[in-house]
């Protein structure tokens, strides 16, 4: 290589090394200011005035309830969603019929519409001056401003993330496992539990966690149809806000610290998870 090639080549290197050096510091200067820094804020607000004001502040009947009412919804939408998500996904990545493209375009459909909206429809369907509402009325049925009305709009926008998991894995699998089961006169549900869902495992178990981190935080939705009352309504989220809307600087963030706590915690099962099936194909790295 003439010398003057092996400078430019030195260069270069230097060059990229040092575009390298910057980019991976301004990354690690935006995760502390706009992802650790929030993080840090608030668990030290929430602690500021000492572990009896804390659990105090988060042994309130109202927030007790709000806590309680967060997980009972996400005991019943993940399940829910791991049913949908496996029957869609065998739907849609083992058989061929008409309208297919749409269910998959169904199936995206909360990712595209805002939270809020998707209360506002629920609330235009179920509530007293909506579609259904008069006959509920009249069956003395009551879905908007109750518990129901959040388990509704939270499954609704949780819905794809377990059915998106799957589909993108198992039409990467032939499908020649379980044809081989059929074959050898395993049953369906043999077939279902010996064949598909040990293939499916991690990206059933990832698609859950996601499910599961959505459910306990979502806000919009759930703010339109449940009514916001005190004690009765109001998921963990939404008491954040009304402590705030009190003034209740501590017991706002007491609560929005199991939130962030909640959140690590996902962050940190989705990090095993991915250690351990990087690609989600049904096997451990």
């Amino acid at each position: 290589m003439a010398p003057g090639a092996a400078k430019r080549t030195g260069h270069r290197a230097g060059d990229i090394a040092w575009v390298r050096r910057l980019l991976i510091g301004l990354g690690l200067v935006l995760t502390l200011l706009f992802l650790a820094a929030p993080v840090v804020v608030v668990l030290v607000q929430a602690l500021r005035a000492g572990i009896a004001a804390y659990l105090g502040n988060l042994l309130t009947p109202d927030t007790l309830h709000a806590i309680w009412l967060t997980v009972l919804t996400a005991i019943i939408v993940v399940p829910v969603n791991l049913v949908f998500g496996i029957a869609a996904a065998w739907a849609v990545t083992r058989f061929d019929f008409p309208g297919r493209r749409l269910l998959v375009t169904l199936i995206e459909l909360p990712f595209s519409v805002s939270p809020i909206v998707a209360g506002v429809i629920y609330l235009f369907l179920y509530g007293a001056q909506g579609l259904l509402g008069p006959w509920l009325m009249a069956h003395d049925l009551r879905i908007m401003f109750s518990i129901p009305a959040i388990i509704l709009v939270t499954l609704f926008v949780t819905s794809p993330f377990v059915a998106r998991e799957l589909i993108a894995l198992m039409q990467v699998q032939t499908g020649e496992d379980e044809e081989a089961a059929r074959s050898l006169g395993a049953s369906g549900w043999q077939m279902f539990w010996r064949v598909t869902l040990p293939n499916i495992r991690w990206a059933l178990l990832y698609g859950a966690i996601l499910c599961s981190a959505r459910s306990i935080g979502e806000f919009g939705a759930v703010s339109v149809v449940s009514g916001n009352v005190r004690g009765q309504t109001n998921t963990l989220p939404l008491q954040v806000e009304l402590l705030f809307n009190d003034y209740n600087a501590l017991g706002a963030f007491a609560a929005a610290s199991v939130l962030t706590l909640i959140g690590l915690v996902t962050l940190l099962l989705k990090a095993l998870l991915e250690q351990f099936a990087p690609d989600r194909r049904g096997r451990s790295a």
